[in-house]
């Protein structure tokens, strides 16, 4: 039985954050190997040649692969210590170090100097607006931590969405779980630190 493996978390620097595609690329990768295939992961830990091989369940076509069995407790456990949360966690870790570097000021910013000048330029700008109602409008540049925090608070959205659609397919084939993701991946912190 080959059990799959969370995505191994990236070298956590402010350029890894900056760098908005590498970002998404890793999160989309680690979804995609935990989340997106769940049921595929889930069927894994089916063990069938446990209870013996019946003739007679080859007479009818077997059409859910699983998908209604219960899985073994102790490899649905394993399981979620040992992948589920672990990438969850290093998601978490990720996203949280990356909304860290949004918050915090960006002196190497390399639009900063550009902005500046557009911002004293604004300021000096006489606007009638008679003679052209829309000189009024100045669309700033925003800055690349401002464009970071944005992508942040969306892919935590999306977070939330994946999580709950994971976690309900987790609890309905291992069964005896916190109705909550949140309250399962907290449990499981709780555990690692003791």
């Amino acid at each position: 039985m080959s059990q799959a493996s969370s995505t191994p978390a990236p070298a956590l620097r402010p350029q890894f954050c900056f760098d908005e595609r590498l970002l998404r690329d890793f999160l989309r990768l680690s979804r995609s190997t935990i989340d997106d295939s769940i049921t595929q992961n889930l069927n894994a830990l089916v063990t069938p040649a446990r209870e013996g091989f019946d003739p007679s369940s080859t007479a009818v076509r077997q059409t859910g692969s699983g998908a209604g069995k219960q899985i073994d407790p102790r490899a649905c456990q394993s399981f979620k210590d040992n992948v589920l949360f672990s990438s969850w966690q290093t998601r978490s870790d990720v996203l949280n170090y990356c909304a860290g570097v949004a918050t915090s000021p960006d002196p190497e910013d390399p639009d900063l100097i550009l902005r500046q000048t557009e911002s004293a330029k604004d300021r000096e700008r006489v606007v009638d607006e008679r003679l052209d109602p829309y000189s009024a409008r100045f669309f700033p540049q925003e800055a690349r931590t401002e464009s970071l925090a944005n992508l942040v608070r969306n892919q935590r959205m999306v977070e939330e969405i994946i999580r709950a659609r994971t976690w309900s397919l987790v609890s309905e084939r291992c069964g005896g779980a916190p109705s909550h993701w949140e309250d399962a991946l907290n449990g499981w912190r709780e555990r690692k630190q003791q």
